[in-house]
């Protein structure tokens, strides 16, 4: 048999449903044996970076192994961005790229590109095969290392001569499981001890996502507050009595303010690396006369920046759970708490961003999930939108790839297709990745996407006025309308051109397509987006 009949027979005893990325000579091979692969169905993009977003977005919500396939040289060179995207979120991607033949490397074969050097900084593990005989070892090994430990991107190169290259039926390695990560019981107790005797607050990151209920009870135990990073907006009900708000790039007043007082003696960080957009550019009064006590998977992450007093390795449900319990013994038990009237947003007549989207969600399913872009709107979601249900925004503000919310979206619907999904973005993330359109429309995947059109870059914009007191005029660009771009795909369109326009009518027109459609919101936003520090700290540099 071929090797890379194995790697599918593999891929299918692990249960693999999609393989997401473009067909090309180098990959060829891969793709054939799929014929014969009915139980996975490849996701043909229109780029392979809006590939890896789509790959990217089905590992983190089906809780799997997601695979993304791109052809050698420039294919590969497209799926980078993903990956790097892939291992900040600690999302167990399987990365595949063709490769020139063997005996052709170093000869300038076409599209000839050594890769795996080029993943090893945003990957757990990236290697070329250069025996066939090794190629199922390999892809065994790597997706081992994907979905050990702290979970993330691994990459294997199939060079073409080696994907065609006859071996003998091997047995299938057994496809790994993710165990769990247990922290130490006793230092379990020592830090139980520890919250029972103090007070404090709970700082929880986007690591928190399948542990909300765990965390929430452990808040009703202490009866301490919580405040949330923007990565992590979605998880914490808006109702909570305990939530503070955001900290961070975007965040809220109440929450900044409780940060700078003396009124917590400790602080219990759940699943954030702390890194520059969770904590406000790195703003020392978050653990300033503080015992600060970090919890996470990933040990790399403890005192990166700030000096830990206490930390505890291990799965964030796993060792939340284990701490109540501790405390439970101590004496401590849940106070349930009532929900608070959900915290309302004025909408007024002005037609800007704020009071669009706040619309928006007032109209669209309760239980809507939004995969947020990069730019200026990105800023009115963390800093306003409600949180309805739970998991309900998908916000990349870590890495910041611009487009990758498009891609996300088909991901996280393929991977839950009963939820609603909506890719907020905007004009200038849609000019970049805006032809996935034809992606979710050619496989009738259902997602609505909001493009927030105001004819420039708009967060580059309002950063560089901010920060220089003025911005180029090509930071602007010629209005372009996308609904007729959308409609000459065939995907059903509206658009949006006041506050009038924002209402059933209008959104049934799109909601009732059984595929994709567009939302076009043609709107130029002079106010400052709600960016905190952002513009502050940039502006620190040089001075």
């Amino acid at each position: 048999m071929k090797s890379v009949r194995a790697v599918l027979d593999y891929l299918v005893s692990g249960d693999v449903s999609y393989i997401f990325g473009i067909p090309a000579g180098s990959v060829n091979a891969f793709f054939d044996e799929l014929y014969d692969t009915p139980s996975i169905t490849p996701v043909i993009a229109k780029h392979e970076g809006a590939a890896s977003y789509m790959a990217a977005a089905y590992a983190k919500y089906s809780g799997s192994l997601s695979v993304c396939i791109g052809s050698s040289g420039p294919g590969g060179t497209n799926l980078v961005t993903g990956a790097a995207n892939a291992m900040r979120e600690h999302l167990p991607v399987l990365f595949l790229t063709g490769a020139v033949p063997v005996d052709t490397v170093g000869l300038n074969a076409s599209q000839e590109l050594h890769a795996d050097p080029l993943y090893q900084s945003v990957t757990k593990y990236s290697q070329r095969v250069d025996r066939a005989e090794d190629l199922l070892p390999e892809i065994h090994k790597a997706v081992e290392i994907a979905l050990t430990g702290v979970p993330g991107p691994v990459h294997i190169a199939m060079p073409i001569d080696v994907q065609l290259s006859s071996v003998t039926p091997p047995a299938l390695p057994a496809f790994p499981e993710r165990l769990p990560l247990l922290p130490d019981d006793e230092k379990i107790q020592k830090t139980a001890e520890k919250l029972a005797g103090t007070s404090g607050f709970i700082f929880a990151g986007q690591g928190i996502r399948g542990s909300v209920e765990d965390v929430l009870e452990l808040a009703e135990t202490l009866e301490w507050p919580i405040i949330t990073t923007p990565q992590a907006k979605g998880f914490i009900p808006d109702d909570h009595p305990l939530l503070k708000g955001i900290f961070g790039f975007a965040g809220h007043e109440e929450a900044s303010a409780f940060i700078h007082s003396n009124e917590a003696e400790t602080i219990l960080v759940l699943g954030s690396s702390l890194g520059e957009t969770a904590t406000n550019n790195w703003n020392p009064a978050l653990a300033a006369n503080r015992t600060l006590i970090q919890v996470d998977y990933d040990a790399t992450v403890f005192n990166r920046k700030y000096p830990v007093d206490m930390a505890v390795h291990g799965d964030i449900n796993v060792t939340v759970s284990s701490l109540i319990t501790a405390l439970n013994q101590l004496g401590q038990r849940q106070k349930r708490m009532a929900a608070f009237p959900q915290r309302s947003q004025e909408i007024t007549p002005e037609y800007n961003t704020q009071n669009v989207l706040l619309s928006l969600q007032k109209l669209l399913p309760e239980n809507t999930r939004y995969t947020v872009d990069i730019g200026e709107f990105m800023a009115y979601v963390v800093h306003y939108m409600n949180v309805r249900s739970t998991d309900s925004f998908d916000i990349n503000v870590h890495f910041g790839a611009m487009g990758s919310g498009i891609g996300s979206a088909i991901g996280a619907k393929l991977a839950e297709p009963e939820r609603p999904v909506v890719s907020l973005t905007g004009d200038g993330c849609f000019f970049m990745h805006g032809m996935e359109l034809l992606t979710a429309k050619e496989y009738n995947i259902p997602v609505l996407f909001i493009v927030m059109n105001n004819a420039r870059l708009g967060m580059v914009h309002h950063g560089h006025t901010l920060q220089y007191k003025r911005a180029h005029e090509r930071f602007g660009q010629e209005a372009v309308n996308i609904t007729a771009m959308a409609a000459s795909l065939g995907v059903p369109s509206a658009s949006v051109h006041s506050m009038e326009d924002v209402n059933e009518d209008t959104l049934g027109e799109v909601l009732k397509s059984s595929g994709p459609a567009v939302l076009e919101i043609s709107l130029v936003d002079d106010n400052v987006p709600p960016m905190g520090d952002r513009v502050k700290f940039l502006s620190s540099f040089g001075k």
